[in-house]
């Protein structure tokens, strides 16, 4: 089965499983009590009616509208599906309003429309002005949708913005910027060629321009040739960038002959090497079809060595994504309560994009790519989706431009403030696992799944495989991993199948039988004891990572968890100087991650124990280049309460703090303390942790970790990592029971991490 049918099926399940779609409304107040619900409706409600009657402002004060976002759509030109209709459309609006949200903290309700007529459309989204706050349009034909967003600009008095049209125009506008000054050209001077001239090409041209391109240097082509004003067939905007400089029936390799820039937003594989090759001196080609660009990211390399290149695509250097510019700049302007977002808006954004590639790069997204220091160049010149920096960055940039050209309604007057409320919006709980997925792309380690006999486990290998994080080997029989394969349509062809009975297994098996037996031989474990146990995959796994023969191992899902690490241990062993090894999950929450330890292995540990499982864990969270910022819980704050661990965790803190003077570590405390700071500061303003709270949480016993990750995870639904196995030489890791897909998929980047 191919790779395209199992993705199909995997996107329909992920849509249909549970809750349909993607999105939900969720209240933002309390509920639980008759006075709440008086409060929230009648007759509470009148107050806040009448308040917005005399002051219409205050609808910003007392309902949601300022943080609403509508994304609308009439379904005329979806993706690369074209007129699919708004029904088909939708799940795309879904996705975007997803975007809004995890990226810079906006609400959307998603509208699709079902009219091609402009008059109707734009009608229908004008009186639902009272509605929102922003209006997000979305996968419109042209070239409708130049006069649709023109109409509901001049018309309402709410930001309207075609992303289609102008994020890839900020995004792109952003990085020739830098393009430009890392070859020292300047954007009057430099002749421009434009293969496309649809809607975001249009878009593009007209910001290049505003930048200081020169329509005079600027070529464009669509699928009929160059746009010159010659031509009797042209429709929509094109003939706003019609140029007679060159000959009518120029072709697109005649007008790259010395050209300095080369914009692709066409269809892939249209730009030859030799076209390349013919063009100025550091020239610059940006081939930003999706997903083949219209020359590969090899192929252009290889055409020349001064080449800056750039596509729409994450697996190459300096991607060109939207999602750099939409949410923040939607942020910006709801902020100010802007009426529009206007030329200025848009170029504060391309000049906050384009000064941010030149800054130090966070470790986190250096991390995240597998650099040890990115910097700005031919191969960085616009920053990563995964910089936390730009909500920061571009909404103030565009919230200022708003407020400098007239159009803010409500202007800031305390940037601090307003800096420290961005930063709370972020929205931190999946940034974590995008970075670990990102790393682990960059080298591919050989990774072992001990269990491949389970149906979860196999689907895990094929994500895997599809995104590109390892190279699965499946240990089990072949037969039945075949037979399951087959039955469930899962797509694992070539990867390797090992099965530890197999006869053709048996030279191995003796080899792997001796190592054992020398590791064991004095502590209690004969010849044949040592070949029986490889028979056990676990054991055998753990073999494979110790012999060289993997990187890693993903160990079988198991109710016992103490006994299955046993095989590790034995095996692969600790790190050098550690007594113990244990367990730590991390919990992705809204407000960064959690991470938890120990969670798996020691049941009651030691005063001496606790010290080892912190400086473990902290250990682990700093290779994620977050700074551990540690608490040890129990029922007692700082003394408040007698009993064996409380005094075991005052011990473990006293001793923490002299063994690592610059470790941020506090405690004995209560879980609630390190996270309602306020609380803190009034009550134990000594405590290390009064200033940014905790992400590192250590407890007493296993029986407590393991009752607070669970409850916290299935209550609050927040997605786990883990459990890591700390204090290993290798990374061998053993999964629990009823992890699923997404969370074993996980536990491989990690360990891949590891493994570099």
């Amino acid at each position: 089965m191919s790779t395209k049918k199992t993705l199909k099926e995997e996107a329909l399940y992920y849509h249909a499983k549970g809750r349909p779609g993607k999105i939900e409304v969720i209240p933002s107040k309390e509920t639980a009590t008759q006075r709440d619900l008086t409060l929230a409706y009648s007759p509470g409600v009148a107050d806040p009616c009448m308040a917005i009657f005399e002051n219409p402002e205050d609808v910003y004060k007392y309902t949601a509208k300022g943080n609403l976002v509508a994304v609308i759509s009439n379904g005329t030109a979806v993706l690369g599906l074209g007129d699919i209709g708004p029904e088909a459309g939708k799940p795309v609006m879904e996705g975007k309003g997803l975007l809004f949200k995890i990226y810079a903290d906006i609400d959307v309700f998603d509208i699709e429309l079902n009219t091609k007529d402009v008059d109707e459309f734009v009608r229908t989204v004008k009186i639902l002005e009272p509605t929102f706050g922003g209006v997000n349009l979305e996968d419109i034909s042209a070239p409708e949708c130049f006069e649709i967003e023109e109409r509901l600009k001049a018309e309402m008095n709410i930001p309207v913005m075609h992303d289609d049209q102008h994020g890839t125009a900020i995004i792109s506008a952003a990085a020739l910027l830098n393009a430009l000054e890392l070859v020292n050209k300047k954007f009057e001077d430099v002749r421009i060629v434009i293969n496309g001239a649809g809607a975001s090409a249009i878009s593009c041209t007209r910001l290049y321009n505003s930048l200081g391109a020169q329509k005079k240097n600027i070529f464009m082509f669509d699928s009929k040739g160059l746009i010159h004003p010659s031509r009797t067939n042209l429709d929509g905007k094109k003939i706003e960038f019609a140029n007679d400089t060159m000959a009518a029936e120029t072709t697109l390799a005649e007008a790259l002959n010395g050209a300095d820039v080369f914009i692709g937003l066409s269809k892939g594989n249209t730009l030859k090497q030799e076209m390349v090759q013919s063009m100025a001196k550091d020239c610059i080609v940006f081939a930003m079809a999706n997903p083949t660009p219209e020359i590969s990211y090899d192929e252009a390399m290889a055409a020349r060595e001064d080449i800056i290149f750039a596509t729409g695509r994450s697996d190459y250097p300096n991607q060109v994504n939207n999602v750099l510019g939409f949410p923040y700049i939607f942020r910006g302007a709801l902020d100010v309560r802007s009426k529009v977002i206007n030329e200025e808006m848009k170029l504060a954004a391309v000049r906050a994009l384009a000064e941010l590639a030149k800054k130090p790069v966070p470790d986190i997204v250096n991390l995240a790519y597998g650099e040890n220091n990115m910097i700005f160049g031919k191969k960085y010149i616009i920053p990563k989706p995964v910089d936390p920096r730009l909500l920061t960055t571009v909404a103030p940039a565009v919230a200022k431009a708003a407020m400098d050209t007239g159009v803010a309604k409500f202007p800031i007057t305390d940037w601090e403030a307003y800096d420290t409320q961005l930063s709370k919006r972020l929205g931190q709980d999946n940034t974590l696992s995008k970075v670990i997925i990102t790393k682990a792309k960059q080298n591919l380690k050989r990774v072992v799944f001990a269990d491949a006999e389970n149906l979860t486990v196999l689907k895990a290998a094929q994500q895997v495989i599809d995104d590109g994080i390892a190279i699965p080997i499946l240990l089990g029989n072949e037969n039945r991993i075949n037979q399951l394969v087959l039955e469930n349509h899962i797509d694992v062809a070539g990867v390797e199948i090992i099965d530890p009975r197999s006869p053709k297994e048996e030279a191995r098996l003796q080899q792997f039988g001796d190592i054992f037996y020398e590791k064991r031989k004095r502590k209690g474990l004969n010849k044949f004891e040592a070949r029986v146990s490889m028979l056990n995959r676990n054991y055998f796994g753990a073999m494979m990572v110790e012999a060289g023969q993997a990187d890693a191992m993903i160990g079988g899902m198991t109710r016992n968890y103490p006994e299955t690490v046993r095989p590790a241990l034995q095996i692969v062993g600790r790190q050098e100087g550690v007594k113990k090894v244990s367990g730590m999950y991390i919990l992705m929450s809204r407000f960064g991650p959690l991470f938890l330890a120990d969670t798996t292995v020691n049941f009651n540990p030691t005063t001496e124990e606790i010290v080892e499982i912190t400086e473990l864990a902290a250990k682990e969270v700093e290779k994620f280049n977050i700074k551990p910022r540690i608490a040890l819980l129990t029922y007692s704050n700082f003394g408040s309460a007698d009993g064996e661990d409380a005094l075991k965790m005052q011990k473990a803190v006293a001793i923490l703090k002299e063994k690592h003077p610059t470790m941020i570590v506090d405690g004995e405390m209560q879980a609630h303390l390190p996270f309602d700071l306020d609380l803190l500061r009034e009550n134990h303003p000594f405590c290390d942790l009064v200033d940014g709270g905790a992400n590192t949480l250590i407890f007493p016993n296993l029986s407590a970790s393991n009752i607070a990750y669970n409850l916290v995870k299935e209550i609050a639904n927040i997605e786990k990592i883990g459990p890591i196995l700390l204090g290993m030489k290798k990374p061998v890791h053993v999964l629990q029971l009823g992890s699923s897909v997404r969370e074993i998929v996980n536990m491989v980047a990690i360990a891949v991490v590891d493994a570099k």
